[in-house]
Parts: structure tokens; C-alpha cells; sequence
């Protein structure tokens, strides 16, 4: 039944966008574990959506999949290009713990990725935006 299955909470794992260094208009966006014990079967869907110039606007959906991220560390996901910050940035984290599957959806909304939001992201020691 519906009520015996155990559903356990994602903590300890955060998104961050932090600036390109030799890009301007490219960003870094990395996957931060938090958890003791490295994540394995890492799979990481990227998409953007809302309007440019009052039109609807879609990207393209993007699938990432990393087979063993270490605990306390930063994995770079993708760059993504500032253009793209207007729209809603939505990443949802698919990962095994412990044998059991986790999932969760971080969502950048418009305008939150930039320069008003910065805060130290760990593991990286540079400025940048983290959902976590």
C-alpha cells in the first residue's frame, strides 16, 4: 500500500550557478553533495521555460548522468548562458543512497540568478547563487 512506502527527504544536496571566468556570458552550473557517502546513478534533467519579448520560450530538455558522485564535492552539471536567466531554470536531481532512489526539483525562478543573491558556495570557495 501507498502508506508502506518509506519516503525519505533530500538534505543534503544543493544546485549552484556560479560566473564563468573567462566567459561572461557563461555560467557554471554544478550538483553540491553534501552527504557523507558518494550518490551513485546520478541522472540530472535541465530545462528552461517562460517568455522572451512576450512569446513563450522553451529550451531544449537536457539529460545528465554521472555513475558516482563523491561525498563533499561539486560536480559541474553544464554551463549555461546568461540569456538564458530570464526564463525559469528548473533541474530535477534523480540519485541512489543507501538503495533507496531520491529525487528532487530545483527551480531557479526568473531574475533569482543574479549578483543580489550571491552567497560563498562550498567546495568551489568563489561567489554564486545556490538553491539547496
Amino acid at each position: 500500500m501507498k502508506k508502506d512506502i518509506p519516503v525519505h527527504k533530500v538534505t543534503d544536496l544543493a544546485i549552484a550557478m556560479v560566473p564563468g571566468k573567462e566567459d561572461k556570458d557563461m555560467w557554471d552550473c554544478y550538483l553540491l553533495n553534501f552527504y557523507p557517502k558518494p550518490l551513485t546513478g546520478v541522472l540530472v534533467s535541465s530545462r528552461g521555460y517562460g517568455e522572451l519579448d512576450e512569446k513563450p520560450k522553451k529550451t531544449t530538455t537536457l539529460r545528465h548522468f554521472f555513475e558516482e558522485i563523491e561525498s563533499h564535492c561539486a560536480c559541474l552539471i553544464e554551463p549555461i548562458q546568461t540569456s538564458l536567466f530570464e526564463l525559469t531554470n528548473e533541474y530535477w536531481v534523480s540519485f541512489m543512497l543507501d538503495n533507496y532512489m531520491y529525487d528532487k526539483k530545483y527551480v531557479f525562478v526568473t531574475g533569482a540568478i543574479s549578483d543580489e543573491h550571491f552567497t560563498t558556495i562550498p567546495f568551489l570557495n568563489c561567489q554564486g547563487v545556490m538553491i539547496r
